[in-house]
């Protein structure tokens, strides 16, 4: 199925999301990445899944040794080709459940900025693909987010709104860590316990950390 991001938040719209972004989420932006860039060497191999225009992964080229950013809207894999020149980077147009890399070929692989539940792929079987492409001793690294960030995050879709970058915010519809838009868009947010019992699910053990009372980041070790 087409995503919403591949038929209408892709390329330089998408860009504009992180433009017009309050400092209190530019803040939240920040301190997720930090976060990301600290469980990375620089011999590492790094996979970024729903990269994007590549904002992440130019900063994840700086530390790691090699960076593969993969999306489904083709819109934007081209602008990321356009505007990140790191030598050690590149960008593929590729479907997150169905990874076209044999197994154990990153030594960590991220999924950023609640895309774990933009994506609308099936949740259980998101963790266990991306598993399979890293590497033993390597790690995955899935965020959400936070409660105590809910009233930033949805004054920062109104912001879209507003632009016209989404449809309008269904605020009746919205509530319990979901912002719903009145064109289609819809998406949740996985609470530590809902992290804990995913990884269960799965047969995993994770370890979910609280980020700037922004974000909820679930680490998974490869055994």
């Amino acid at each position: 199925m087409t995503s919403y991001y591949s038929r209408k938040l892709a390329g330089r719209r998408l860009e504009r999301c992180y433009e017009i972004a309050a400092p209190r989420v530019q803040r939240y932006f920040e301190a997720e990445i930090v976060h990301a860039l600290s469980r990375i060497r620089p011999t590492d191999s790094v996979l970024e899944l729903g990269c994007g225009t590549g904002r992440i992964a130019r900063r994840v080229a700086d530390v790691a040794a090699r960076v593969v950013g993969i999306d489904t809207a083709a819109e934007s894999i081209a602008c990321a080709r356009e505007t990140v020149h790191a030598p050690n980077c590149v960008f593929m147009e590729m479907d997150a459940l169905h990874l076209g890399f044999p197994n154990d070929s990153f030594d960590v692989v991220l999924c950023l900025q609640n895309g774990i539940c933009a994506f609308r792929l099936d949740t259980a079987s998101l963790i266990k693909e991306a598993l399979r492409v890293t590497r033993p001793g390597g790690r995955v690294l899935f965020s959400s987010y936070a409660d105590a960030f809910w009233e930033h995050r949805l004054a920062w879709f109104d912001a879209q709104a507003a632009e016209g970058l989404v449809g309008p915010v269904d605020h009746a519809a919205s509530m319990d860590g979901v912002i719903v838009c009145t064109d289609g868009f819809r998406a949740g947010r996985m609470t530590p316990a809902g992290f804990q019992e995913l990884c269960a699910k799965v047969g995993v053990a994770g370890e979910v950390t609280e980020v700037d009372e922004s974000s909820v980041v679930c680490e998974v070790r490869k055994g």
